[in-house]
């Protein structure tokens, strides 16, 4: 995950977040499936990594990111917006 760019790890973060809540829902209806719990808990571990990494990187991507708290100051404001050519 290190020595992403941008634009690869939002894409990475997507794709590891599109597992994590498809698998939810099939979890919703597989309750036992002990295979698929497995496989959720550690995507989603995946996930929180990426975001953190890229809140270390890049400032928070979401509200419950890491950095966010920890920067003691929103920086959402500092970035451009996505008409402006930034990342969203």
């Amino acid at each position: 995950m290190n020595g992403q760019n941008r634009g690869s790890l939002l894409q990475y973060i997507t794709e590891i977040s599109f597992a994590v809540y498809d698998t939810l829902l099939y979890l919703d209806t597989h309750p036992e499936d002990q295979q698929a719990l497995a496989y959720y808990q550690d995507m989603d571990q995946k996930r929180r990594e990426a975001l953190a990494e890229y809140g270390k990187q890049y400032g928070p991507l979401t509200a419950d990111c890491p950095a966010a708290a920890s920067c003691g100051r929103w920086q959402w404001i500092n970035e451009p917006w996505p008409w402006e050519g930034g990342a969203c």
